[in-house]
């Protein structure tokens, strides 16, 4: 298996797990790695790596077997993510937008019928999925939805703009949030399914981006656009806190996008300085390097327990809120620390594009915003850890 060295493995993997992992390593290595820095240097998305990706059945690994899965668990999908972004931050990405917003929405909150109807489509292939949740006016602040979705016999009419949304040139159905009742607040917003093909929905080229160039996104139109009525997932007034719960999960797969990243930096880091030298030895041999590989082993280390805690919580049925936010947190923030190390152990080869670790560094930004910026989550986990404080006192 593609192990890191001096890293071991934070918790015991089932079987299943394992071969996931080891699977997904060897197709990241073959496949992702020798065209990481193309997609990026062109701004491309490589849709005949994302053939590839559904080929090997990867966007069907937390889904049940009777809607096409794999019928494994959110730790080897999370196994999974890490591996890919060891070497590509963007298709990392890609698949875990897919999977974690475009997907599991879908599968968790949906009726049996649109579980039905898109879930497989979109495990097998058929359809990309995106999330349309963040605004040109409402980024952090997810309850200043502007979005509308009025009611008009059978069908929804939505209204708006969505912006930065991973996958949306490609995406064959949108989860979209809009606000059903503006009376009522945060319980006035709904999640939507809506399909790519309806009328009124238009598609917008997104900004150039500084990092995950390889990954596609794009803004999203809607101008009285008509989507039937069943599409709604839950209820009118649960929508807010059903895309707060997709966001729960979908930091876990940031978590693991991160901590993916920052391994990567680090593999890249410990090369280099076993095979550069200065000052008549190698970078290894000097004590300023060896102190920055082990502040790099340690970090990606906590970030990988916190991961993988927050993904078995999942799995067990758990609370997991102040889990997923606390990995999300860490891995984003010991990626930029480690990337940035990185490009200093490179030096003046670091700040070219010649070695990766500068697109890495690149890449890790973003997961520092993505799925609520590291503000947000210090928020979030203020917010649990003093609820919870209350309950005990």
């Amino acid at each position: 298996m593609n192990e890191l060295p001096g890293i071991q493995h934070a918790f015991d993997l089932t079987e299943d797990e394992r071969m996931i992992q080891e699977m997904v390593a060897d197709f990241a290595q073959n496949e992702v790695a020798p065209i990481a820095a193309e997609i990026d240097e062109d701004h491309r998305f490589p849709k005949e790596l994302w053939d590839k990706i559904v080929e090997i059945g990867l966007p069907g690994i937390p889904f049940p077997e009777e809607l096409g899965g794999a019928g494994s668990s959110t730790l080897a999908y999370v196994l999974a993510v890490e591996e890919i972004s060891k070497v590509c931050g963007s298709t990392g990405l890609t698949f875990a937008a897919h999977v974690s917003l475009g997907t599991y929405p879908i599968f968790r909150w949906g009726s049996a019928d649109l579980a039905a109807e898109y879930v497989p489509r979109l495990i097998s292939g058929e359809y990309m999925g995106a999330y349309g949740l963040t605004e040109p006016g409402a980024g952090s602040d997810s309850g200043g939805t502007q979005t509308t979705a009025v009611l008009d016999g059978d069908e929804y009419v939505l209204n708006g703009r969505k912006c930065f949304i991973t996958n949306a040139n490609h995406a064959g159905v949108f989860i979209c949030t809009a606000v059903t009742d503006k009376s009522l607040g945060a319980k006035g917003i709904g999640a939507f399914v809506v399909p790519r093909n309806v009328d009124g929905f238009s598609l917008e080229k997104g900004e150039a981006k500084l990092g995950m160039r390889g990954s596609d996104w794009a803004s999203l139109v809607f101008e009285d656009a008509r989507i039937p009525a069943d599409h709604l997932l839950g209820s009118r007034e649960d929508g807010f806190k059903t895309f707060m719960k997709t966001l729960d999960g979908g930091r876990i797969s940031i978590g693991a996008l991160a901590l993916g990243i920052a391994e990567g930096a680090y593999r890249e880091s410990l090369r280099y300085a076993t095979e550069r030298e200065a000052f008549g030895k190698t970078l290894a041999d000097q004590q300023a390097v060896q102190f920055k590989l082990a502040d790099m082993a340690t970090q990606i280390e906590a970030a990988r327990h916190l991961v993988y805690h927050a993904a078995r919580l999942k799995d067990a049925g758990l609370p997991f809120s102040k889990q997923g936010a606390m990995a999300k947190l860490m891995s984003s923030e010991v990626a930029m620390k480690v990337t940035y190390d990185a490009i200093q152990i490179h030096g003046g080869y670091g700040y070219t594009r010649e070695y990766p670790v500068e697109r890495m560094w690149r890449d890790a930004k973003l997961c520092t915003i993505g799925e609520g910026t590291s503000e947000i989550q210090r928020l979030v986990i203020s917010r649990l850890i003093l609820r919870d404080a209350t309950r005990v006192g």
